[in-house]
């Protein structure tokens, strides 16, 4: 088998772009499998925690949603990175994320819709115009979702939780806490006492978190946040694919030691 050039590089971007979205709806869905941003593994940028959430009806709207992560390394060097992606609900719970998704040193623009009316959920890669059809799977029942990761804890961690009040955060009303964990000294070699602070402000309205800040001396500082808010409902032609776009097809498998290595050709 002869491959050309311009194919075996649209046949890696495939499998590259089905990696993503793989790996990004697993992560989005509470699937095993699919590293969260900052572990080890191939980096998604944009697929982070706490979507798509519970499913909220009544409650539409429309946002820009950021995370921002700052670490200053002990050398005197600094890391700093912004994803962003847009956010749409409808009253009926739908969900639509339009995101960058980024792995080594290629991109791709994917929406993620999901569809619990339907019981389906899409992932869209705009480049190519093709649609991923993928079953619905509900986020289990719980209260209000965690969106950073913690890290496990310790047998001498002291917490401390103290109300904000309310506060309109990105021009909705937003009721904020903060918690205060302490990790004594000595518990994991530290010298003196670690404190990790994470500040959350939770709309009612919304029924979602509009802005959450966490502080880790070992991690750096994250921050997420939606802003442009719009509350209104969103067109139903956002929550489903356009009728241009083709099913989506599994990227081929190239196997190792199965048979010939394919030819690269030169030729245009």
């Amino acid at each position: 088998m002869s491959w050309s050039c311009s194919e075996l590089g649209m046949a890696i971007r495939k499998a590259l772009v089905w990696t993503l979205i793989a790996g990004a709806a697993a992560y989005a869905q509470g699937r095993r499998g699919a590293p969260p941003p900052g572990e080890p593994g191939f980096r998604i940028l944009g697929a982070q925690p706490g979507r798509p959430g519970p499913i909220v009806k009544g409650s539409p709207y429309s946002a820009d949603v950021s995370t921002e992560i700052t670490q200053n390394l002990g050398d005197g060097n600094k890391v700093h990175q912004i994803s962003s992606e847009h956010v749409y609900r409808d009253s009926e719970g739908r969900t639509r994320r339009e995101t960058t998704l980024t792995a080594l040193s290629a991109a791709a623009q994917i929406v993620f819709i999901d569809d619990p009316v339907a019981g389906v959920s899409y992932a869209l890669d705009l480049a190519a115009r093709t649609a991923a059809k993928l079953p619905f799977r509900p986020p289990p029942p719980a209260g209000r979702p965690r969106l950073m990761k913690e890290r496990p804890a310790t047998n001498d961690l002291s917490t401390k939780t103290e109300s904000l009040g309310r506060q309109t955060i990105s021009g909705v009303p937003a009721d904020g806490t903060r918690t205060t964990r302490t990790i004594s000294a000595g518990q994991i070699g530290n010298l003196l006492p670690i404190q990790i602070v994470s500040e959350r402000w939770y709309s009612p309205d919304l029924q979602t978190v509009v802005l959450e800040r966490r502080s880790d001396p070992r991690s750096g500082e994250t921050i997420f946040q939606l802003t442009n808010i719009i509350r209104s409902e969103p067109s139903a032609a956002l929550f489903a694919p356009p009728a241009d776009f083709q099913a989506a097809q599994p990227a081929p498998r190239m196997r190792r030691g199965t048979g010939p290595r394919p030819e690269l050709s030169t030729s245009r």
